[in-house]
C-alpha cells in the first residue's frame, strides 16, 4: 500500500509535464491531451466516496482545529498504513453525520468502520492514543445546534467504534493530567444551573468517567483561551483565562491535587479566581524558558511623553505552586504592535519611563531614567523598529547597533547620553541577551 502523500505527489506530476523542473517523461505529443491514470488505491476510493455522494450526502468538513479536510489520511491503528477518514453530512438519515473509515486492502480501500453523530455539523475532530495501547481514539465535537456541542470519544480497535464517553462543552482540553501515562479529558461547560464549570474524565473499566469538577471565574461567553502548561514543582497544569466586557483578563488554574481537580487561584469567600489583571492580548506561557509557565499581570509604567492619558505598561510574569501561591519569575516590556519585548533588569523597577517616537518609516520606544524628585526625565536607551527602502543606513546611524533582522525589518537600538554614569546601565552584550521577538503561533481554532 503506497503512502497517501507520495500518491498525490504523483497525480501532480502527471497533472504538470510541461514544467521543466518538475517530474521526468518521455511521451509522444499526443500522450500530452491524455487523461492520467491515478493508481488504484486512490481510484477506488474516489469511487466508494463518489457512491455516498450519489446516496444523497454532502461532504461536512469539520469546522475548527487542525484537521479540516473533507478526506484526512491518519494510521490510526500503528501499523505504518494509513487509513482514510471521509466526513459526510445525509439530511435524510436519523443521525444525520457520518464518519466512514476506510482501511487499506491489497492495492485498494475498503470500508471498515462507521461512526455516527446527531447535530447540524462536525465541529473538530483529533486522533490521540488517549490510552497507550498504540491504537489512536477519535475525539469528535458534535455541533448539536447554535447553542450547544458535544463531544465523543471513540475507540476504533479492531475497527469496531466503541463510544469511550461523551458529554457537552464549550471547549475540552487532552492532557495526561495525573501523571499516569495515560490522556484524560476535561470539558469546560456551563452545568445545568448555568454556572461555569470544568469537568474532569478519568479512565476507569476501559471508559472515561467523570472524576471531579472544579468551578470556574468566567462565563462561557468570556472564555478566551486554555493553555496546558506547567506549575514551579513541575506539575500539569491547565490556565483558563476569560476577558470580561471591562477588559479585565480573569485566569483560572487548575491542576490535579489529592486525587481531584483543583482551581488552585479561587478564592472560597468571593468564588472567582485571585488572579484578574488588565487585558493587554498576553496569554499564559513559560517566558523565562525554564518550562515553568507564568500569567502575565500588567502594571502601569510612568510616561515620559508628557501627554496626558498617554498609558505604558510593563508585564510581570507569576508562576505558581500547588496552593497557588505566586511568585514572580521576569518582568518585561511588550511592544506588541512591532512585535518584540525587552526583559527587564530588576534594578530598573520603579527607576523609569517610557513614550513613543515616530518618524518616516520608523518607531522607537524610548526608555528614561526617572529623576529623585520625579520631575524630570534623562533618556537612555532608544529601540527601534526600521522600515522601508533606506532601513539598512538608519540602522546605522546615531550610534545604533542591529538587535535582529527580519526580511523588511530591522529592530536597532541605540545608547543615549542618560546612559553614561547610570549605575543601572546595561552592556550592548546584555541588551542583546533580553530583546526578543514576539512569536505569534497559529491557532488552529478551538476543539
Amino acid at each position: 500500500m503506497r503512502n497517501w502523500s507520495r500518491v498525490l505527489a504523483g497525480a501532480v506530476c502527471l497533472l504538470l509535464p510541461l514544467v521543466l523542473t518538475g517530474c521526468m517523461f518521455t511521451a509522444s505529443f499526443e500522450d500530452l491531451y491524455e487523461v492520467p491514470q491515478l493508481p488504484n488505491e486512490y481510484t477506488e476510493l474516489r469511487g466508494q466516496i463518489e457512491s455516498i455522494l450519489s446516496d444523497g450526502a454532502e461532504y461536512a468538513t469539520p469546522t475548527s482545529g487542525s484537521n479540516i479536510q473533507s478526506v484526512q489520511l491518519v494510521d490510526l491503528d500503528g501499523d505504518g498504513v494509513e487509513e482514510a477518514l471521509a466526513f459526510f453530512r445525509n439530511s435524510n438519515e436519523e443521525k444525520p453525520l457520518k464518519i466512514y473509515i476506510f482501511r487499506a486492502a491489497e492495492d485498494s480501500y475498503e470500508q471498515a468502520a462507521l461512526i455516527e453523530g446527531s447535530g447540524t455539523a462536525i465541529h473538530s475532530v483529533s486522533y490521540v492514543d488517549m490510552d497507550g495501547d498504540g491504537i489512536r481514539e477519535i475525539i469528535v465535537g458534535w455541533r448539536v445546534n447554535a447553542e450547544s456541542q458535544a463531544v465523543g470519544v471513540y475507540s476504533i480497535r479492531n475497527f469496531e467504534p466503541k463510544l469511550l464517553m461523551e458529554g457537552l462543552y464549550t471547549q475540552y482540553e487532552v492532557l495526561d493530567f495525573d501523571g499516569d501515562g495515560m490522556q484524560e479529558m476535561i470539558l469546560l461547560r456551563s452545568d445545568t444551573e448555568g454556572d461555569p464549570v470544568a469537568e474532569y474524565y478519568d479512565w476507569e473499566a476501559q471508559s472515561l468517567q467523570v472524576h471531579s469538577f472544579a468551578r470556574l471565574s468566567m462565563t462561557m461567553a468570556e472564555l478566551e483561551r486554555v493553555d496546558v502548561g506547567a506549575l514551579r514543582g513541575g506539575e500539569t497544569a491547565l490556565f483558563v483565562t476569560g476577558v470580561a466586557e471591562d477588559t479585565q483578563a480573569i485566569t483560572d488554574i487548575l491542576t490535579y491535587h489529592q486525587d481531584t481537580i483543583t482551581n488552585i487561584v479561587r478564592n472560597d469567600v468571593t468564588g472567582v479566581s485571585s488572579e484578574i489583571f488588565r487585558y493587554t492580548d498576553l496569554w499564559p506561557q513559560d517566558i523565562d524558558g525554564d518550562g515553568v509557565t507564568e500569567v502575565p499581570m500588567p502594571v502601569r509604567l510612568p510616561s515620559s511623553s508628557g501627554v496626558p492619558g498617554d498609558t505604558y505598561w510593563q508585564v510581570v510574569w507569576r508562576n505558581y505552586n500547588t496552593r497557588g501561591q505566586g511568585g514572580v519569575a521576569a518582568t518585561t516590556y511588550h511592544n506588541t504592535t512591532d512585535g518584540w519585548y525587552l526583559v527587564l533588569p530588576e534594578e530598573w523597577d520603579g527607576q523609569i519611563a517610557v513614550r513613543q517616537v515616530y518618524s518616516t518609516d520608523e518607531r522607537g520606544i524610548v526608555f528614561s531614567v526617572i529623576s529623585l524628585d520625579g520631575e524630570s526625565f534623562q533618556d537612555f536607551l532608544g529601540i527601534y523598529t526600521i522600515s522601508g527602502s533606506n532601513r539598512e543606513y538608519k540602522a546605522a546611524r546615531n550610534n545604533r547597533f542591529v538587535l535582529k533582522r527580519q526580511v523588511d525589518t530591522i529592530y536597532a537600538a541605540a545608547f543615549l547620553d542618560g546612559n553614561d554614569g547610570w549605575q543601572y546601565a546595561i552592556s550592548q552584550e546584555n541588551l542583546n541577551e533580553r530583546f526578543h521577538l514576539i512569536i505569534r503561533e497559529w491557532d488552529p481554532g478551538e476543539n
